[in-house]
């Protein structure tokens, strides 16, 4: 779907108008491709005094140019700011972030990162450094409402015992596989789980095998021709009537179709069987699979509210406990589901779909212990406005109030979601488990 008003923005014309009258200004988003470097530019890193990551190392692994000072010069320009603050114990100790922020903020770079580093708040003993640790979401969600040119900004909590494991989310990150995530708190922790770096960043699924829900079109599509590019087998499954596109993703990624309703009472135990039959079982499941039948409370069917809570969450546990049940969900395996920020903020005329995305969300808490105890994660991502045919067909207004109610100001894309879901299905994620990921640029809803 084409945004006409962010091709106006970047015309003359539009640049005149946009900047006189203080309207939203979009800037095109820095998105992967297979051999671009991971920045345009150096990242440079600080730390608070006793701070216990050494990130410089991990960087330079990703092929990133770092500088432990300012570079010379009032026009430095940096790609990226990486701030190591998990040795800020007090709040008066703060400061630390004003210090190496304040004159820094203004030199990040078009597409630029920044990301903090800090401790998750819960494992601190000490009240006032759990406090201090607590405020960077504070800090951070203000410096992603600051940030231009497309620039982004994350926390990533790191648990003590966990520094081994952050590598492949600092190369998600400081990457354009991120462009359309800001703002996010991120938790790496010290479960029961591996974390293995892959033998090739660039194919870190290979070997693997992938199924993805709802992938005929979309989002859904999108999910399995990343993660096929990433190295994968995907099994792209839909219902039986989305056979033909079906079909068309599979052959176009080299992967196989499975054609099955979700909510059948014999799906979850149909699928379990596939899986083992074919593939030996699975290695990532993605719950992509969705619907929405909008309408205001007091005017919706009972079958309305049925129907969407089935496909978008009574399946999906049913489907886990089979995977579970049966094996079939390898060592060290990932399940994500897709949540949406309408089940973190509500939206009117969607109390059922809300439900069901929270739904998710409660799913993704309460059973990432008992996916630890297994070696494996669980995880979801929760997408603002995403450019797809369901956005297409909202009313203007409304779909361009979703589109500029961002830090962005524009609507992601269907790669966004999917590239989210392929750095949480990484072998190198295995210490991320239990988080929900916004993808939404910083919609202005929610937290």
């Amino acid at each position: 779907m084409t945004d006409r008003y962010q091709q106006f923005a970047r015309s003359g014309v539009g640049r005149l108008v946009v900047r006189r009258l203080g309207l939203p200004n979009p800037t095109p988003l820095r998105r992967y491709r297979l051999g671009d470097p991971p920045l345009n530019g150096p990242a440079l890193v600080g730390a608070a005094r006793d701070g216990r990551l050494d990130v410089v190392p991990v960087l330079k692994s990703a092929g990133i140019e770092v500088l432990t000072q300012p570079a010379d010069g009032e026009q430095a320009r940096y790609a990226a700011l990486v701030f190591d603050a998990t040795g800020i114990d007090d709040p008066a100790r703060l400061r630390e972030l004003h210090e190496f922020f304040h004159p820094l903020i203004r030199s990040v770079g078009t597409c630029g990162r920044v990301v903090v580093l800090g401790t998750p708040p819960e494992t601190v003993a000490d009240p006032r450094a759990a406090v201090a640790q607590r405020a960077l979401e504070g800090f951070t969600r203000s410096v992603g409402k600051e940030l231009r040119r497309g620039a982004t900004v994350q926390l990533v909590y790191v648990a003590p015992g966990a520094e081994s494991s952050v590598e492949s989310t600092l190369r998600f990150l400081l990457s354009g596989r991120s462009a359309y995530v800001d703002a996010q708190v991120v938790r790496i922790g010290t479960h029961a789980t591996t974390t293995a770096e892959p033998d090739d960043w660039d194919h870190p699924l290979a070997g693997k095998v992938a199924l993805v829900t709802g992938a005929a079109r979309g989002i859904g599509a999108a999910i399995a021709e990343v993660l096929a590019r990433d190295g994968a087998h995907v099994v792209a499954l839909d219902i039986p009537a989305q056979g033909d596109e079906l079909s068309a993703v599979a052959n176009r990624i080299n992967g196989t179709s499975l054609q099955l309703d979700i909510t059948a009472e014999d799906a979850p135990e149909t699928l379990a069987a596939h899986l083992e039959e074919r593939h030996g079982g699975v290695d990532v499941f993605v719950h992509n699979a969705g619907i929405t039948r909008d309408r205001t409370l007091g005017k919706m069917k009972p079958e309305a509210w049925d129907a969407v809570l089935s496909v978008n969450l009574a399946s999906q546990l049913a489907v886990n406990d089979a995977l579970l049940a049966s094996d079939t969900l390898r060592a060290e395996g990932r399940i994500i589901g897709v949540s949406s920020i309408a089940g973190i903020a509500g939206n009117v005329g969607q109390t059922n779909y809300a439900t069901s995305k929270a739904g998710v969300i409660g799913m993704v808490q309460t059973f990432a212990p008992t996916l630890a105890e297994r070696g494996a994660t669980i995880n979801a991502v929760a997408p603002g406005f995403i450019e797809t045919k369901m956005t297409a067909a909202v009313p203007l207004f409304i779909r361009e109030a979703g589109r500029r109610m961002n830090s962005m100001s524009q609507g992601g894309l269907p790669v966004d979601v999917a590239e989210t879901i392929a750095w949480l299905a990484g072998p190198g994620s295995g210490a991320v488990n239990g988080n929900v990921v916004r993808v939404c640029g910083q919609s202005l809803l929610g937290a």
